[in-house]
């Protein structure tokens, strides 16, 4: 009987264990057929109760997670269709871990948190979430829509660099250890891909308001204990002075915040601003030890002391555009320590605020941290690459290749705020070919409609009498047009009407009577791209009233969306939503980018085989599919902000979107340049700014000019005698005899998924000397561009890498690299240096990108070491290329050999050169070959499509 006893306890201990081991094995993971699903075993209230893991390819994984009991079906805006989403994978447990394989990674998923890592096929570490807090959630509900606020963190070694999250304008390069906010808006272009030298991106899958880093928001000074200028604790000093130098008010305040149009209504009642001064100054005293990261925001003339130092040097934005500068100060728990802010507002009323985020660790600041306002899930895609071009190409993938834009868009734009007259636009571009300075496009900006008739698409027939003669006339002068179309409505037009009567109309800035900034004022709003019938009646309206006329490309301005400039975060969402599939909240990001969609996708409906081409002030992940690129904004006229695009276009390349484009001499003017007299100072600077700016702009993707008065066609900047005048003309006809190089990298944009405005760590990630350098950068795989950005410097420092010799691209000097060294930096001359082993193909002087498509290609040899190049040839306007309607020329030099082989013609399309003439120049240590192409001559060979060889001589 005992024994029976026994027995049957023992059977009934081994059903409750079997019982237990059936069910964790059940609620711990299922491996499904669209992906492995998890449920943590040990989680939290804000923790995520289920995890699904995606094998999407051997070098992408999905994860997703929520704190519900399933995931939600989610469709999302910035991927396209995975045809092959799933790849071969293996997956066992062991040790309470899942161990997911593919070809290229292991993936390690916590059953017990959920926690994931990732490794190389070899097992080394790449990305590991962090121990226990990984992930947490917070419940959100706006306009009726629920949601959830989370955060995703991850370990970071010290020597991690993080790169990517597309465009912004406070100078900030390497991220790793910096916060950045990411959210659309004039100047600032967010897009939520990072790039780490430890080969991986992330690809955050989110469209709301994002941080990077620090995931708190900057909070005001009052949580310093604050001095004012005697001592007395409570705030500073601040000292509000006209323009006469008098006292308007003296007050203490504990906080300096007037960001946006409510705030600034706290300024003293009737303070007249024009050419006025406010000074805060006083003490600081910190709560904790430790680095404070401030945010300055600001409009005007500012300077910055912190400790009787100057943290931030002058700078200056317009009165209503204004920008974000980021800086950090050590301060002592205790400690009082001076702060002085010294602002002087230009012009009427503008716009200021300094902010705080308190300490953190060394360790916490330095992890890869994300955080999103709000989201259905948490949806991330980690993406590996042996390097940063596969790490794109994994992004690309993801979320659709870049487009081959039409050949003229690689050429020179000309545009200004703006052209008034039919007669003022068709006549600048006559100027331009009677002094035959090469262009291939003239912009049409804003207002070319009546007064009160924005969103019409119509021209004012007062000033464009016949918008079908202007298109003619500057076809017929071998050039193209591109429009600028708002996505904004009076709501008088007919065009309003049409959209609001079907829903397609944000409402709220027409029931609060929002009035912009033209004439007496006009009410109107943007129309909602989250519908789809609303995109296609845009395009339909734009169709019928601008494509006809043969319109060659679009402006689509304002898309962040601008709907009020200026105005508060909050206030923003309120007047751009809710949208058709959800709060304004949680699609806060992405405006551009189904803006994008109705154009690109409406155009090709029309005319399937005319290449669509798009310039857009906001983008987001996915913009690249669209055939659009992105410029800058309207930036300042100043040195720091020339300075600022060229970390703004390194960082937004690294974001996978390979066309961006910049207002070359900036948009927004100081007054003293609008004012400047003939050989005036400011003259003078305001000419070299512009050479100088123009010597960079010219080796960017997509290279233009535009802005504010004073004008920028090269014969307003100064006569044709002047060195500046001389210089720009120069870098302009440079670029066209560089068309054959700049048009073959256009093709492995598409093909390979190339970037052409490549920072150093892209192609020289072995050298840790360039992951800080952020004013260098290679334009294609051979020049290395080296941009002046200081007013009268003549030299500057260059760092050559190593791993490879450099040639001088003036003088041909070989220099070895590895080393830092001073480079001339002439007026007329931005240092430039050409990588050993590359082949230049460099075409006849031309006016127009499809002039003398016959004429005789000089190939350039750089010797000193092996090198390749794909020349690479399509139709140029139409879509025929993804059909298979283009030709490759492979090139290969062979330093052991001393021989050049331009490899057998690949493809073929219609009006290819069957037969041409490429004449073979080789430089060397001894043969100095200067960016003078015409003072060389070389060895001229026939080539025909058959293998051609060359020996150096």
């Amino acid at each position: 009987m005992e024994k029976l006893k026994c027995w049957i306890k023992g059977f009934c201990i081994f059903v409750v264990i079997g019982f237990v081991a059936v069910s964790c094995s059940k609620t711990g993971y299922e491996n499904r057929q669209d992906g492995i699903l998890i449920r943590p075993l040990n989680v939290g209230s804000e923790d995520a109760k289920t995890i699904k893991i995606q094998v999407v390819s051997d070098d992408i994984v999905r994860v997703t997670a929520t704190p519900e009991e399933d995931l939600r079906k989610r469709e999302s805006l910035i991927l396209v269709e995975q045809k092959d989403a799933q790849a071969d994978y293996n997956v066992i447990e062991k040790d309470g871990m899942l161990h997911i394989t593919t070809g290229k990674l292991l993936v390690k998923a916590s059953l017990q948190t959920g926690a994931v890592s990732f490794f190389d096929k070899d097992g080394n570490k790449l990305l590991k979430e962090e121990a226990g807090g990984h992930k947490k959630f917070t419940p959100i509900s706006v306009d009726g829509y629920e949601g959830y606020t989370f955060k995703q963190v991850f370990e970071s070694p010290e020597d991690e660099a993080f790169y990517g999250l597309g465009q912004h304008q406070s100078d900030e390069w390497n991220y790793k250890g910096k916060n950045e906010e990411l959210y659309q808006y004039n100047t600032k272009v967010s897009v939520p891909f990072v790039v780490s030298n430890k080969n991986y991106g992330i690809l955050w899958d989110n469209y709301s308001l994002t941080r990077f880093g620090n995931p708190g928001e900057y909070d005001q000074l009052s949580q310093f204990k604050l001095y004012n200028k005697d001592g007395k604790e409570g705030g500073l000093s601040a000292t509000y002075i006209t323009a006469s130098g008098r006292i308007f008010a003296q007050k203490d305040e504990s906080e300096i915040d007037y960001e946006h149009l409510e705030t600034v209504k706290k300024f003293p009642q009737g303070f007249p601003f024009n050419n006025s001064e406010i000074v805060w100054e006083g003490e600081i005293e910190a709560q904790e030890s430790g680095i404070y990261h401030f945010k300055l925001y600001y409009a005007g003339y500012t300077r910055v002391e912190v400790d009787r130092k100057e943290v931030v040097k002058e700078r200056w934005r317009t009165a209503w555009n204004p920008n974000t500068y980021k800086f950090t100060v050590e301060l002592e728990k205790g400690e009082r320590v001076p702060i002085k802010l010294d602002w002087k507002p230009d012009g009427g009323i503008s716009y200021i605020g300094l902010k705080a985020l308190s300490p953190r660790s060394t360790n916490d600041q330095g992890k890869l941290a994300l955080w999103s306002e709000m989201g259905q899930e948490l949806d991330y895609y980690f993406i590996h690459g042996d390097n940063m071009d596969k790490i794109i190409s994994g992004y690309r993938k993801l979320t659709g290749k870049a487009t081959i834009l039409p050949r003229w868009a690689y050429g020179f734009w000309q545009s200004r705020e703006r052209y008034k007259t039919q007669d003022e636009i068709v006549g600048t571009l006559a100027e331009f070919r009677k002094r035959h300075i090469p262009i291939d496009n003239i912009v049409q900006d804003w207002s070319y409609w009546e007064e009160d008739q924005w969103g019409s698409h119509k021209f004012d027939p007062a000033r464009f009498s016949d918008p079908q003669k202007m298109m003619d006339d500057i076809h017929s002068m071998n050039a193209r047009c591109m429009i600028s179309v708002w996505p904004k409505f009076y709501h008088n037009t007919d065009n309003y009407k049409e959209l609001n009567a079907k829903g397609y109309i944000y409402q709220k800035a027409i029931e609060d009577s929002i009035r912009d900034w033209i004439g007496k004022g006009y009410i109107g709003s943007f129309y909602d791209p989250y519908s789809q019938g609303a995109r296609d009646l845009f395009w339909e309206q734009m169709k019928d009233n601008i494509y006809k006329y043969g319109m060659d490309a679009w402006w689509m301005d304002a898309s962040e969306p601008d709907v009020l400039s200026n105005a508060s975060m909050e206030y923003r969402k309120e007047l751009c939503g809710p949208t058709a599939i959800g709060s304004s909240t949680e699609f806060f990001n992405t405006y551009a980018l189904m803006n994008a969609d109705a154009i690109y996708k409406g155009q090709r409906n029309v005319d399937p085989n005319k290449r669509v081409f798009l310039l857009t002030r906001s983008g987001f992940a996915g913009l690249q599919r669209y055939a659009t690129a992105t410029w800058s904004g309207d930036i300042g006229t100043r040195w720091e902000d020339m300075k600022a695009q060229i970390t703004a276009g390194m960082n937004f390349a690294l974001s996978g979107i390979p066309y961006w484009t910049m207002d070359i001499g900036g948009f927004c003017v100081e007054k003293r340049y609008e004012t400047a007299k003939e050989g005036s100072e400011d003259q003078n600077e305001w000419r070299e700014l512009n050479t100088r700016w123009y010597q960079f702009g010219t080796f960017v993707p997509l290279y233009r000019a535009h802005g504010q008065f004073p004008y920028r066609e090269v014969w307003h900047i100064a006569p044709q005698s002047h060195k500046a005048y001389k210089s720009i003309v120069y870098y302009n006809k440079l670029r066209y005899r560089l068309m054959p190089y700049i048009y073959s990298l256009a093709g492995q944009v598409y093909f390979n998924d190339y970037t052409i405005m490549r920072a150093l760590v892209m192609d020289f990630g072995s050298d840790t000397q360039v992951e800080n350098i952020d004013d260098q950068y290679m334009f294609g795989p051979s020049l290395m561009v080296c941009p002046v950005y200081e007013y009268k410097a003549r030299e500057r420092g260059v760092y050559l890498p190593q791993g490879s010799n450099w040639y001088n691209a003036d003088n041909g000097d070989y220099l070895q690299g590895g080393q830092t060294i001073t480079a001339k930096a002439p007026y007329e001359r931005m240092p430039m240096y050409i990588k050993a082993g590359s082949i230049l193909p460099v075409g006849p002087e031309i006016e127009y990108t499809d002039e003398k498509l016959d004429g005789m290609v000089k190939l350039v040899v750089y010797t000193g070491a092996d090198g390749k190049f794909e020349i690479y040839e399509d139709e140029g306007l139409n879509y025929n290329y993804e059909k298979g309607n283009y030709a490759t020329i492979p090139i290969s030099w062979s330093q052991q050999d001393g021989v050049l082989t331009i490899g057998e013609r690949k493809g073929d399309f219609e009006g290819m050169l069957k037969e041409r003439d490429f004449e073979i120049v080789f430089a060397s240590e001894k043969n100095k070959v200067g960016f003078n192409f015409d003072g060389f001559k070389g060895q001229v060979v026939k080539y025909s499509g058959d293998p051609v060889q060359v020996k150096l001589q």
